[in-house]
């Protein structure tokens, strides 16, 4: 499979990146949900350091992902898709973008405002953003939770659209973004 999207599908670089966010979406739900159901303790801490490191490499993978994606050309919609249609494919993935910079970024201003430093899986810590803030920490607690509610939504939406494609528009949409079937000679 060729490193670089194509007019027709994603490449090996892009569905990687693609597919590793959403793996660690997944484990920041689990690490986020097992570390509410904690006693505050040694435990729970190490759980909560754990989802720091994953939602910071989420927030460097999401910046290389964007990078890669302006340098590529982007697999083209098919046309048989109405121009609101159109329209939504482009908003829900700006919005998703958006959503995976605002929640890893949310998180970190979060537990430094509460003084709790962000490191990567104790190779090293993040420089402080902000100042310890008990307010600011309070805010930003509930702008987290509240993005979390909201990538949820447009998660299961894209993959909805995404089903859609498949199973009732039978096009190629979700096929551009699995790996390609390499032909038998």
């Amino acid at each position: 499979m060729p490193l670089r999207n194509s007019i027709d599908r994603y490449g090996a670089v892009a569905q990687t990146l693609h597919w590793l966010i959403v793996a660690l979406i997944v484990v920041q739900v689990t690490t986020a949900l097992l570390a509410l159901d904690m006693p505050f303790g040694p435990h729970k801490a190490d759980m909560l350091a754990r989802h720091k490191s994953f939602g910071m490499t989420i927030l460097m993978l999401v910046a290389l992902r964007l990078l890669w994606r302006l340098m590529n050309p982007v697999p083209q919609l098919p046309v048989s898709l109405k121009p609101y249609e159109r329209g939504l494919a482009h908003v829900s993935h700006y919005l998703l973008y958006l959503l995976l910079f605002a929640m890893p970024l949310s998180g970190w201003v979060m537990s430094v405002a509460k003084n709790y430093p962000v490191s990567w899986f104790h190779l090293f810590t993040w420089p402080n953003p902000v100042a310890p803030d008990k307010e600011l920490a309070e805010s930003m607690e509930e702008v987290h939770k509240t993005l979390a509610w909201i990538l949820g939504g447009a998660v299961s939406i894209h993959i909805l659209a995404a089903l859609r494609h498949h199973f009732v528009l039978k096009d190629d949409v979700l096929k551009r973004m699995l790996p390609a079937k390499e032909p038998r000679s």
